[in-house]
C-alpha cells in the first residue's frame, strides 16, 4: 500500500515508538508528586519542554502540553475570549483549520473577521497592510502552511507588521513544523503544534504563549501546567513527541526535503502533461514540499479515491477533519474556485518515508484510472 496522507496523520517513526517504550519503561512517576519518582518523571518533562522551546527559540515556560493542535487551538481561542475587550475583533485568515474557524466563531460571533487570500491561496498583504493601519484587532491568526493545499503563508510577515502595530500574532504551525524548520517560530505570540503530523505519537501537542501572561485555562481540576492546564501529562508521548522532532529538525538541517520536492515537483508536471483537465491548486505560490492538491477531471471526488485505495494507494479529497461534511471546503472557495470544481479536488500528501519510486508509481495510477474513468 502507497500512503499518500501524510497530512492527515503521519506513521509513528522508529525513534518516536522506542522513546515511547522507554519512558513507559523507566519513568513511572507523576510529574507533580514530591517523592523521587515524581521528581525524575518532572525532570524528564522539563527537558523536553527545554527541547521544544529550542528548536521554536522562545522560553521553555512558554510551552504548555495540551493533547493535540485541537485542544490548543480551542485554548487559545478560550483564553482570547476571556482576556480581550467586548468590543475587539479577531481577524483569521479565511483558510485556518476548522478548529481555529470554528472556535472563533462561536466564542467572537460577529467580531470574527476573514482575511482573504488570493487566487493561489495566500493571505492578501496587500489588504491586510490597508486594514490594520485603519483598525486594531485583538489578535490576528494566519496559519503557517495550509493543511488543503501546502501554500505557504506569509506568517514572518505578518508578524512583522504586527509587531509594529502592537497586535497580538498567533499562528497554527501544525503543517508547518516537521517539514520546514521550527526557528523563528517562537518569536509568534501563540503558536500551535501537533506531534502526529510528523512522525511522533497521536494524542499530544502543545501551546507556546507568553509566560509572563497567564493564559486562562480551558479545562480545571487540576494545577498542571502552572495551573494553565488540568490533567496529567502523558510523559511518555511527549518525550516520543520531541524525539521524532529531533530526527526531523536534523533531516531538515541536511536539506534532505529539498530533494523530495524535486520528486513532488515532477509528479506534477507528469500528471499536467497526461491527465488532462488537471489543475494544480496554488501552482504559481510557494508551497511545502510534500503536498499537492489537485483538481481533477470529472469523475467524482469518491470516484477516484475508491479506485486509487483499490490500486493500493492511500489518497484524501481534502481535510480529514471536514470529512463527512456536505458543504465544500472553505479553503477552497475562499480562493474563488466554484461549488463545482471543489467536488473535483484530490490532495496527495507525502512523508519523509516517501521515495521518488513511490511518487512515480502514483502518477501512472492515477493515469490509469483516468483512462478507465473516461473510457480511453
Amino acid at each position: 500500500m502507497f500512503y499518500f496522507d501524510y497530512n492527515a496523520t503521519a506513521p509513528v517513526m522508529r525513534e518516536a515508538r522506542e522513546a515511547w517504550l522507554e519512558a513507559t519503561e523507566k519513568i513511572h512517576g507523576n510529574p507533580s508528586s514530591p517523592h523521587a519518582f515524581g521528581q525524575a518523571a518532572n525532570k524528564a518533562l522539563t527537558e523536553a519542554r527545554e527541547k521544544l522551546a529550542h528548536y521554536l527559540g522562545c522560553h521553555p515556560s512558554d510551552i504548555i502540553w495540551t493533547s493535540g493542535a485541537t485542544e490548543a487551538n480551542n485554548m487559545a481561542m478560550h483564553h482570547f475570549a476571556q482576556t480581550l475587550p467586548a468590543d475587539a475583533e479577531v481577524w483569521i485568515s479565511a483558510i485556518e483549520h476548522p478548529c481555529v474557524h470554528d472556535s472563533t466563531k462561536h466564542y467572537f460571533g460577529k467580531r470574527a473577521k476573514f482575511i482573504p487570500v488570493t487566487r493561489d491561496g495566500v493571505v492578501d498583504l496587500e489588504w491586510f497592510t490597508v486594514e490594520i493601519a485603519d483598525k486594531r484587532p485583538g489578535v490576528v491568526a494566519v496559519m503557517c502552511a495550509n493543511n488543503e493545499t501546502g501554500v505557504i503563508q506569509p506568517w514572518r510577515e505578518i508578524l512583522a507588521i504586527c509587531q509594529a502595530y502592537e497586535v497580538p500574532f498567533f499562528t497554527d504551525a501544525v503543517q508547518w513544523l516537521g517539514k520546514m524548520p521550527a526557528k523563528g517560530l517562537g518569536d509568534c505570540d501563540f503558536v500551535t503544534g501537533a506531534a502526529h503530523k510528523f512522525g511522533g505519537p497521536r494524542g499530544v501537542g502543545f501551546l507556546k504563549a507568553p509566560h509572563k501572561k497567564k493564559i486562562n485555562s480551558l479545562l480545571f481540576g487540576g494545577k498542571q501546567e502552572r495551573g494553565q492546564r488540568a490533567g496529567t501529562e502523558n510523559l511518555p508521548i511527549i518525550i516520543s513527541m520531541i524525539a521524532a522532532l529531533d530526527v526531523r529538525e536534523k533531516q531538515l538541517a541536511e536539506n534532505h526535503h529539498q530533494t523530495r520536492a524535486e520528486w513532488k515537483e515532477k509528479f506534477e508536471k507528469l500528471l499536467l502533461r497526461h491527465v488532462h483537465g488537471t489543475t494544480i491548486v496554488g501552482l504559481n505560490s510557494p508551497r511545502l514540499w510534500n503536498t499537492t492538491s489537485a483538481l481533477m477531471p470529472e469523475g467524482g471526488q469518491q470516484r477516484w479515491v475508491t479506485r486509487l485505495d483499490k490500486a493500493g494507494f492511500a489518497v484524501s479529497t481534502g481535510s480529514a477533519c471536514t470529512t463527512g461534511k456536505e458543504e465544500p471546503s472553505h479553503v477552497l472557495s475562499a480562493m474563488g474556485y466554484k461549488a463545482g470544481q471543489v467536488t473535483q479536488v484530490l490532495r496527495f500528501s507525502s512523508g519523509w518515508e516517501t521515495t521518488a519510486a513511490d511518487w512515480e508509481a502514483l502518477e501512472k495510477c492515477v493515469v490509469k484510472v483516468y483512462s478507465e474513468i473516461h473510457g480511453k
